[in-house]
């Protein structure tokens, strides 16, 4: 058989041109199917944008549902240097808080080395330990530190070998966990001293000694680095007095001093008396309750683009007339409109929140204020109620879960597209190979009449020449 390309030789037509535009007329035959997935794959990406939308909702419902929300509490303070939260294991109240002292931590260094010494040099002559001893001892009368005293806390022991240096010991000393303290090299003028730091603050975790030894012997100072006590600053657990009773601590963090109230100081609060006020958090219920409208006005916004009619040559949303979005829609303003029997609300317009007329939720910020703030409870009951189901916010979220659910009404939709998109891609093929093999048959037939013509151009052109020869012998006669 005649490929394309030979197409017209015989004939002197343009064979493969009118095939061409054969197989271009053939082909329009797949336009339908083509513009028929396009629309259902955009189907299926808006129904995935929906689907987002939705969960958002339902995020915004389950947060409102939350009885704990409306138990929910908080804490300020009147003043500066605390901060403090609470719990729900708080209760309401106002507290004086004044703080006569910080926790701190214990620091302590060592005498200068002799000025000619460089710290990088060798500084044991020998293996060398280093003890370290902690927990400050504070006198019972007047508060004030006990240098005699002897320590009330642990001890650590740390060992180094002959030749290590100032900063050899310092280095170890960091990289020690147990060693309970940091150290640094301060250069006083004089020469090198190690600095150290208790990690932690309190009386109980504050250096408040140590000593160089001999690692075999147990001789006290083997090399010249002895603590210089005038450097001494023990660590002190902090004290605060709340509604006159003396609380101290370990730390700046004071998390059970007020049952369910955690508090932190900061070197401003020092010497001052602040208010520290418990209350019930309306402002947690108010951001939950915005929360929710938001997320629904967006996606009302949302279906509102996917469900637009084409106005001056814009095109249709994507899924206008849609029965899901139409289900969905019709199921949230049900919801949105029902009553909530049994309480003093029963009606979000009973709060200050009600529908536009584009379908929105919007706000009485007044309303929902004195709502909240003279009925607390109320609101908790309308929203939360008593169980998972029965406030609104229950009621809504269990008609956004039905949705969403795998053999919901939007997951059967996104399912039934995608199943659509596939059964077209099956045809599209089907319907190719049928054009190509209608094009072959065309191909087929234009080979075989670009034959008979070559064959019948051959007899005309014999004939031609016959008759040219028979009339120059009639001629010559």
């Amino acid at each position: 058989m005649a490929s394309i390309s030979s197409l017209g030789i015989g004939s002197g037509l343009d064979l493969n041109g009118l095939l061409d535009q054969l197989r271009s007329a053939e082909r329009q035959k797949l336009q339908p199917i083509t513009q028929q997935k396009v629309q259902q794959e955009a189907r299926i990406s808006a129904y995935g944008r929906l689907q987002t939308g939705v969960n958002k909702l339902q995020s915004a419902a389950v947060g409102l549902n939350d009885s704990a929300l409306f138990q929910k509490l908080s804490a300020s303070v009147q003043g500066e240097g605390l901060s403090a939260s609470a719990s729900e294991a708080a209760s309401p109240g106002r507290y004086d808080v004044t703080v006569n002292r910080l926790a701190t931590a214990g620091t302590l260094a060592t005498q200068a080395t002799d000025a000619t010494y460089s710290p990088d040099e060798a500084l044991f002559t020998e293996d060398t330990t280093l003890t370290l001893d902690f927990g400050a001892a504070y006198s019972d009368t007047d508060g004030s530190f006990d240098p005699a005293a002897s320590p009330t806390g642990t001890s650590v022991t740390m060992e180094f070998a002959a030749g290590s240096s100032l900063e050899a010991v310092r280095d170890a000393i960091n990289a020690n966990e147990a060693a309970g303290v940091d150290a640094s090299i301060i250069n006083d003028g004089s020469g090198y001293r190690l600095a150290l730091s208790s990690r932690e603050t309190g009386a109980e975790a504050s250096l408040v000694g140590f000593e160089f030894g001999n690692k075999d012997t147990a001789s006290a100072n083997p090399v010249p680095l002895a603590e210089d006590t005038a450097t001494l600053r023990p660590g002190n657990d902090a004290e605060l007095d709340i509604n006159g009773i003396t609380i101290t601590s370990p730390t700046n963090t004071m998390e059970e001093a007020i049952q369910g109230v955690s508090l932190t100081l900061s070197p401003e609060a020092e010497g001052s008396t602040l208010g520290v006020t418990v209350s019930r958090d309306d402002g947690s219920v108010k951001e939950a309750v915005n929360k929710w409208v938001s997320a629904y006005n967006e996606l009302q916004s949302t279906i509102g683009r996917m469900t637009k009619p084409g106005n001056d040559g814009s095109s249709s949303g994507e899924l206008i007339g849609d029965r899901t979005v139409r289900t969905l829609e019709s199921r949230m303003v049900r919801d949105l409109t029902s009553a909530v029997p049994g309480g003093e609300f029963s009606l979000l317009s009973d709060l200050g929140i009600s529908l536009d007329k584009e379908g929105r939720l919007e706000v009485d910020e007044a309303a929902l204020d004195a709502a909240i703030a003279e009925s607390p409870g109320e609101v908790a009951a309308f929203f939360a109620g008593d169980s998972e189901e029965t406030g609104m916010a229950g009621t809504f979220n269990a008609t956004l879960e039905r949705m969403l659910d795998d053999n919901g009404t939007l997951s059967n939709a996104i399912e039934g597209a995608e199943n659509r998109v596939e059964s077209l891609g099956e045809r599209y093929t089907r319907m190719e190979a049928s054009v190509e093999r209608t094009v072959e048959r065309y191909r087929s037939q234009f080979a075989q009449l670009d034959s008979m013509i070559a064959s019948m151009n051959q007899t005309s052109t014999y004939l031609i020449q016959q008759f040219d020869s028979l009339n120059a012998q009639l001629g010559r006669d």
